[in-house]
Formats: structure tokens, C-alpha cells, sequence
């Protein structure tokens, strides 16, 4: 990826996903963690059948997937998919907590994907919030999409909670948070990956936050053009703000001039520190 070819100024102002990341809370109801408010209520229907960790049917023929997390894949008739660590036991914790139980779903962002499926967090009957338990017992992690970045911060300080117990997939290895020296060894695959930001360039329109001197071979995220006005809404400042900062970024691996995330929004990256 390509190094600073122009500097960028610093604007002043807080760097408001740090702060947030340290002091977001989340609820607790009678049965478990309660739904955050400030989503919008949709039809509730009973589960009849649950596809895998993420994703479940309601008795009048929806499926919906529970937006904000991303549980162990099954590979569900795809060929040569192999199933994740702890799959099973994924989509078992989500029949405990959602079959037979009638669910309300809850927006924040886009209602449906490309494949007809309901974009929502799922509320239980007795005000249970789906997918903060999920993520509680350590059966799903952070998951967030440009068009679907609700609750972002509450879903976070559930996962920290539970790797930090090293509850259900924080257990084991597969899951575990790779140093950025590490990222070009799982290219093709969904990681969180930890790292200090070298340095901070836009290029092209297009940010650049990268890890290492050799920008051919070092880790890389890329933020596209169209998503960083977001990033400096989030951050207070434009890119160099984050310079020198230790931050973790989740996403899907690729090769590009090395190991690369794409950044399309700001919730994808924790500010972990100095």
C-alpha cells in the first residue's frame, strides 16, 4: 500500500471511538442483557428453526439475520466450506435462547440484505436482547456493516467482557486477535487484527493507515473514498489524528500490496491506546 505522499493537516477535537470504547455499558433485564434503545420496532413472530448461530426463521416465513454479530459459520451445502471451531455449539446457544420464543425485531440501519433476509437485533418476549447474549456466552463477535452500525459501542463492551472471561470462542486459537505482523499468514479469512498506525496517508482520495515501513509487504487498512467523511466525523480530526495509536481493526483479509482490511466505517476500529 502506498506510504504518506502528502501530508495531512490535524484537526483538533477528541478521539471520540477511544473514549467510547472505554466507558460504553450495556443494560442487564431480568433474564439476561436488555435491548438498547433508539431502534425502530418492527412485526414480532415466533422462531420455528434456527439456520446457524446468526440467523433464524419466524413463523410467518421470514428469515432474519441478527445484525451487529458474526457467529461461527456452518457450511450449510456449500461445497468444500469447512465448519468453524465451535459452530455447533453457536447455533445451539441461539435454539436455547430463540426457539419457540416470540421475537421482536429491532432496526437501526438497512432492513434487508440481497438475499431477501431481515436485518435486525431480535428483542425476547421477556425483553432479553438476542444478540447481546449471544455475544455474552462468547457464541458470536462484533460484526458491523456500513449500512448497519446500531449499537456498535454496547455490542462491543459485551465481546470485551467475554473474551476477557475467555468465554466460548475466545477460548480458542482460531478466534484468538492476531498482531498485524501476523495478518498475511490468514488472507481470505475474517480476523481481528491489533497493531500500532505507523503512519496515516491520503492518496488518490482514498486513506491509508499503515503498520509498517514497507508498505509491499506490511499491513495495511484502506479506507475508501466514500467513507471517510464518516472516519473524520468519528475521529475529531482527519487520518493523522491516529497516528502512533495502537488500535484493533476487525475485517475480511486480503492481499494487496500485503495484508489488508477495508475500513468502510469507523466502528471496524477499536483506538485501544498510546
Amino acid at each position: 500500500m502506498q506510504m504518506a505522499l502528502r501530508p495531512l493537516r490535524a484537526l483538533t477535537g477528541a478521539l471520540l471511538i477511544l473514549v467510547l470504547a472505554a466507558t460504553a455499558t450495556f443494560a442487564r433485564s431480568g433474564e439476561g442483557i436488555a435491548l438498547p434503545g433508539g431502534l425502530a420496532q418492527g412485526q414480532p413472530g415466533k422462531a420455528v428453526s434456527i439456520t446457524d448461530g446468526d440467523t433464524l426463521e419466524l413463523d410467518d416465513g421470514r428469515i432474519v439475520r441478527l445484525v451487529g454479530i458474526q457467529a461461527p459459520k456452518l457450511p450449510l451445502g456449500r461445497r468444500n466450506f469447512p465448519t468453524w471451531p465451535l459452530a455447533p455449539e453457536s447455533a445451539a446457544a441461539l435454539s436455547e435462547l430463540a426457539l419457540n420464543r416470540m421475537l421482536t425485531p429491532w432496526f437501526g440501519g438497512a432492513r434487508q440484505d440481497r438475499h431477501s433476509r431481515v436485518l435486525a437485533h431480535l428483542g425476547r418476549d421477556d425483553g432479553l436482547w438476542i444478540q447481546g447474549e449471544m455475544l455474552a456466552r462468547g457464541m458470536a463477535r462484533v460484526y458491523t456493516f456500513e449500512d448497519n452500525r446500531a449499537v456498535a459501542q454496547s455490542l462491543y463492551a459485551i465481546e470485551r467482557e467475554a473474551r476477557a472471561a475467555r468465554r466460548g470462542i475466545w477460548v480458542h486459537p482460531y478466534y484468538r486477535v492476531l498482531a498485524d505482523s501476523e495478518a498475511h499468514r490468514h488472507i481470505g479469512t475474517f480476523q481481528l487484527v491489533e497493531g500500532r498506525v505507523l503512519k496515516a496517508a491520503l492518496v488518490r482520495g482514498q486513506g491509508y493507515l499503515n503498520f509498517g515501513r514497507n508498505w509491499r509487504d506490511d499491513f495495511t487498512i484502506t479506507i475508501p473514498k466514500r467513507g471517510l467523511a464518516a472516519f473524520r466525523s468519528a475521529f475529531g480530526r482527519k487520518l493523522e489524528g491516529i497516528e502512533g495509536r495502537r488500535v484493533r481493526v476487525r475485517g475480511w483479509l486480503r492481499q494487496f500490496n500485503g495484508p489488508m482490511i477495508e475500513a468502510t466505517h469507523p466502528e471496524q476500529i477499536e483506538v485501544l491506546g498510546k
